[in-house]
């Protein structure tokens, strides 16, 4: 007999959670992607309550990374909910900046240098 909490629950769990995949519907969500609620899109009284959780969470833009650590969900889980509740419009996923996009390298140390000589 197991308790609530034992091993076979969480062996479980994902399986349910994900509705048996194992793969996102798509590639593009990864680590780094920025997750944010889309307004107006109520879920459907039959969502999990990670997707809940998830939605509340991401009311602010949060990455993926964070998303799963906060839901301790594997991030294998994590990206197949996050992907599901994109496809149906309740997430937008958007990319990080792209590193070459911020300011180059040699203005950032200028401005470190000018601060440091405020001291």
């Amino acid at each position: 007999m197991t308790e609530r909490g034992d091993y076979k629950d969480h062996a479980v769990r994902p399986y349910v959670l994900t509705g048996g995949r194992a793969r996102p519907s798509r590639n593009t969500i990864g680590l780094d992607t920025l997750l944010v609620t889309e307004p107006g899109r109520a879920l459907p009284i039959s969502a999990s309550r990670q997707e809940r959780d998830l939605l509340r969470m991401c009311r602010r833009l949060l990455s993926l990374a964070e998303a799963a650590a906060h839901l301790e969900l594997p991030m294998s889980v994590a990206t197949i909910l996050a992907s599901d509740l994109v496809d149906s419009g309740h997430l937008s996923a958007r990319s990080p900046v792209p590193e070459a996009a911020g300011p180059p390298r040699d203005m950032l140390e200028e401005v470190l240098d000018g601060l440091r000589r405020l001291r």
